[in-house]
């Protein structure tokens, strides 16, 4: 296995949609598709087994030996995935865009939220953005998102999602760079503001749309001005 590639496993109970998963991505040199799951169950250990870079998960899969907690759905699976395999980022990849089904998996620890339209270019730069670190939110998804952190009509699920991943998750130097981002600086401009390089910024930025669960630096500046950040 090439230590270069980003190593995935692709976790959906459809062998039809995990068989054109792996046919695309393997025409893909710096992907690799290192094992697949048809159910969250195969799909924890998989992952705790492999650790790969990348989990493609769905949503709504059988469980075929559920225990004493019920049958092992999709949230479930994101959450068993990043307690057995921290490193794992994990992309959401779903025909669903409904509130009861991309909050809890976005507090479960999806990095990333995408519906089975996305385009197959669209799906690999998302498996890069993940491999980075860096969130990507369909745009439905994402509407979602900044309508709820951005002052709408929030769900209490929500609500305590944005408490359990907000700021308080943020190092100090991760606030000022939130801080310059919501004053519509640059990477270049906050990198000279803080006598660091650009480099570092961007790792900055990464772990803050992570933390935050937010697709962009757009939604990072809303953020930081509805919380009252910044004035």
């Amino acid at each position: 296995m090439s230590s270069d590639k980003v190593t995935i496993v692709l976790i959906d109970d459809h062998q039809v949609v995990r068989e054109g998963l792996r046919a695309y991505l393997s025409t893909e040199p710096d992907i690799e598709v290192i094992g697949e799951a048809s159910n969250g169950r195969e799909g924890a250990r998989l992952a705790a087994e492999r650790v790969p870079d990348v989990a493609l998960v769905d949503l709504v899969m059988p469980d075929p030996s559920p225990g004493p907690a019920g049958p092992m759905d999709g949230i479930m699976t994101i959450r068993e995935i990043k307690k057995l395999s921290p490193h794992t980022q994990v992309i959401v990849l779903t025909s669903y865009a409904e509130d009861e089904k991309i909050f809890p998996a976005v507090r479960a620890g999806a990095l990333s939220y995408l519906l089975k339209d996305v385009s197959a270019e669209d799906l690999v730069k998302a498996i890069h953005a993940a491999a980075r670190g860096e969130a990507t939110l369909h745009p439905q998804v994402a509407a979602r998102l900044v309508s709820e952190v951005s002052g709408g009509d929030p769900s209490a699920s929500l609500r305590a999602g944005v408490r359990a991943s907000g700021v308080d998750t943020l190092t100090e130097r991760e606030m000022e760079v939130l801080t310059l981002i919501a004053r519509g600086m640059s990477n270049r401009e906050i990198a000279q503001a803080l006598v660091v390089t650009e480099k570092t910024v961007k790792s900055h930025v990464s772990n803050i749309l992570s933390k935050l669960h937010l697709a962009d630096r757009t939604q990072a500046a809303i953020y930081a001005l509805r919380q009252g950040i910044v004035p």
